[in-house]
């Protein structure tokens, strides 16, 4: 069986929101030098325009988490495979991640951003697909909410496959 992947978004309408968010997150966190935290894989191609799109001063900083494993579900589990390396000791953190679903992941990585004590943590998410959610949490700062489907796309994968699509789509098995 080929699997099949229907465009959902444009690389332009990706790009025109990502540089909204930007110039918003610009003036959110204007002299702040607020650390961006940005959650690997999925989250680079977003991350490196939104970046890019900001105008202020910024540290990088990743993890690698995951809790989807090689399925189309959350496992349930998360797993932290790559940890920060900076300090956050009284510093906003700007936590960046492809997409909250479930809000697992986002939910577990906020209380252990704010457990190694960054004063404030807000949450950007490109995609935010409200109808799965299983934790009290919301992004703070949102790219587009999307319906129940499983996408790939500009960071978002199926088994590592996808990810360079410049366009975000609807998979299909």
């Amino acid at each position: 069986m080929v699997a099949s992947v229907k465009p959902l978004m444009t690389a332009e309408v990706l790009q025109k929101r990502v540089q909204e968010l930007g110039q918003h997150l610009s003036q959110v966190y204007e002299g702040q030098h607020p650390v961006v935290l940005g959650l690997l894989k999925g989250v680079v191609p977003f991350y490196a325009d939104l970046v890019r799109a900001m105008s202020i001063d910024i540290e990088m900083q990743f993890m690698q988490v995951s809790s989807y494993g090689s399925g189309m579900s959350s496992s349930g589990k998360l797993n932290i495979r790559q940890d920060l390396t900076a300090s956050l000791e009284h510093r906003p953190v700007l936590l960046v991640d492809d997409i909250m679903d479930t809000g697992l992941t986002l939910f577990e990585i906020k209380e252990y951003v704010l457990k190694r004590g960054a004063r404030e943590v807000k949450i950007c998410t490109l995609l935010d697909k409200p109808s799965r959610r299983q934790f009290p949490l919301h992004p703070d700062f949102i790219g587009f909410e999307i319906p129940d489907h499983f996408v790939v796309g500009y960071g978002l994968d199926y088994q590592e496959r996808f990810r360079n699509l410049p366009y975000i789509g609807i998979y299909t098995p």
